[in-house]
């Protein structure tokens, strides 16, 4: 079974890696959604898996770490792509929150997400890089 909590945030960013002249190659702003899950079995005194109020706690850090933010200035975001937002929010949250199982982020201006649901060998390769 999986619940998830959603958080929003708001920041800039540009894309080093985009062509010259390209618009996201200029500092530019998106609206954000994150989505995160947890994994697990309901407590049998509790029924819960986890209470969102916990699960909002352990998120809280990280929405401040992120909205309205410059995220090429976020240390692990020199590059902010949708794909490294999702890395950086997993590494972040891994040690909070047991039952980790997925990290959705959603740019709510341009109806585009990544959806990450942890790391393999290469993610791991590509996070210390």
């Amino acid at each position: 079974m999986k619940i998830y909590k959603d958080f929003l945030f708001e920041a800039a960013h540009y894309l080093p890696s985009a062509p010259p002249g390209h618009p996201n190659s200029r500092i530019h702003g998106h609206s954000f959604r994150a989505r995160v899950w947890v994994n697990g079995e309901p407590d049998a005194q509790t029924g819960l898996i986890v209470h969102f109020d916990e699960l909002a706690k352990a998120i809280a850090d990280a929405q401040d770490a992120l909205d309205h933010r410059f995220l090429n200035e976020v240390e692990g975001l020199e590059l902010p792509t949708l794909e490294r937002i999702s890395m950086w929010l997993w590494n972040r949250l891994s040690n909070r929150v047991s039952g980790l199982s997925r990290i959705e982020i959603m740019r709510e201006s341009c109806n585009e997400g990544c959806v990450y649901d942890g790391p393999t060998a290469g993610d791991v390769r590509q996070a210390a890089e």
